[in-house]
């Protein structure tokens, strides 16, 4: 009996550990953290960088857009590279280029208006690996079952990145000048890049310390892994429903990017909200978003675990994102006050949040192989509202003087976004 219970006594240690995917999942979900924190602060920094500078409002939807023009290149490559190496180099690699310019982005400021160009495109060319990799990782560490929740919680860093912005760039700008918060996150990125090195892993089979339990748990419901070593591009141009994940992932960028990056100057110049309030405001919908996607992933699972077919399970999600994410925005010009503002841009940006489990997470349905590369290609085509929607919002802005038609071109958008996907997407494996 007591060599018995001595045999059983390693697998009751292993079923007790905590998972070594979560730990991966927690570390890749903090480097998005720090991603949009790094991206974002620009949009407080920029109204004290713009007042000392002279910068017009045309000027400086140029440098808010200037991330996109480096974060449009990287995608596809990123995407190929982890899906045919792994993506832990390759996402380390990409944190430590995009903390290095966000460290440097106040030399360059001090210097002209094109090296601190400079420096935010180099930003967007480190940050653009970060999503292809992640997907690849996910593709080869998550259980088909978790993988709505695990996109989930790293999608939610993008908002929970904006609201640690949101909240700590004021006081920071206030006591220490707008140079400081880059300075702070540049350095974090840093310190981040080493715990990655160190405790990360390709894939479950290369990992340290995991146990026999949850290495069966990982690979036994996929099949034989096979690295994307000849990816179809052919085939993944005819595809329909590769087509519908980029048509839904560049019209959920579109209001997604403007939103992020003029919400700021919009309270400020519509209400007169002061730098040190308006953050305060802007951080309310993406604490709200934050949640929502998490329960969005918590949705989409549990959904597919009651038997719901996962094209069904995609639709009705994205259905819901496009649809009450467009409604709030058309009654956004009659606002008279910011609180009003704030409630409709929050239940826009919330009910949006949803899309990621859906569209989001549809990369790993219809070719989990090429996961890394299927992100790359819709993420390539949805930065191009981040340069041409963020950069217009500023010429409109400066022909206007009011945010109300991007509103609505953001509403009609969505619209768009919400007839494609409904038409072309799929929940089978198609590739």
């Amino acid at each position: 009996m007591a060599e018995s219970v001595h045999t059983r006594a390693p697998a009751a240690i292993a079923q007790s550990r905590w998972p070594r995917r979560y730990s991966i999942t927690a570390l890749f979900s903090l480097a998005t953290v720090l991603c949009y924190l790094d991206r974002v602060s620009i949009s407080i920094a920029i109204i004290p960088l713009a007042r000392d500078a002279g910068y017009d409002s045309a000027a400086q939807g140029l440098i808010l857009s200037a991330f996109f023009w480096g974060y449009l290149w990287p995608q596809l490559a990123g995407g190929w590279l982890a899906d045919r190496f792994g993506g832990k180099r390759v996402l380390g690699l990409g944190v430590a280029v995009w903390s290095l310019a966000t460290f440097i982005t106040p030399a360059a400021a001090r210097v002209s208006f094109g090296l601190l160009f400079a420096a935010r495109v180099l930003l967007g060319l480190g940050e653009g690996v970060n999503f292809p990799a992640i997907h690849s990782i996910v593709a080869r560490w998550m259980p088909a079952r978790e993988r709505a929740r695990a996109l989930s919680l790293n999608y939610s860093g993008m908002h929970l990145g904006t609201v640690i912005a949101l909240v700590l760039s004021p006081p920071i700008v206030i006591a220490f000048g707008w140079p400081m918060l880059f300075y702070l996150s540049g350095a974090a990125g840093m310190v981040w890049v080493v715990a990655w090195m160190i405790k990360a892993a390709d894939r479950p089979e290369d990992a340290e310390n995991i146990s026999a339990a949850e290495l069966h748990l990982i690979t036994s419901g996929r099949a034989a892994e096979s690295r994307a070593v000849q990816v179809p591009w052919r085939k993944i141009s005819r595809e329909r429903a590769v087509w519908a994940i980029v048509l839904a992932h560049f019209c959920a960028n579109f209001g997604f990017n403007i939103l992020l990056l003029w919400l700021p100057t919009y309270l400020h110049h519509a209400f007169g909200v002061t730098v040190g309030r308006v953050g305060v405001y802007a951080l309310v919908p993406w604490v709200s978003t934050f949640a929502m996607v998490n329960v969005g992933g918590w949705i989409a699972d549990a959904m597919l675990m009651r038997g719901m077919t996962v094209v069904t399970v995609r639709k009705t999600l994205q259905s819901i994102a496009f649809g009450l994410g467009a409604l709030p925005l058309l009654a956004l010009p009659a606002a008279g006050s910011p609180g009003a503002a704030i409630a409709l841009l929050t239940a826009s940006a919330a009910a949006s949040g949803l899309g990621l489990s859906a569209f989001g997470v549809n990369h790993l349905d219809i070719g989990p192989t090429y996961a890394g590369v299927l992100m790359g290609i819709s993420n390539t085509v949805a930065t191009i509202p981040g340069i041409v929607g963020v950069a217009l919002t500023g010429f409109i802005l400066q022909a206007t003087q009011s945010f109300n038609t991007v509103f609505l071109l953001i509403a009609a958008v969505y619209a768009v976004g919400l007839v494609g996907y409904l038409a072309w997407a799929s929940g089978d494996q198609r590739l």
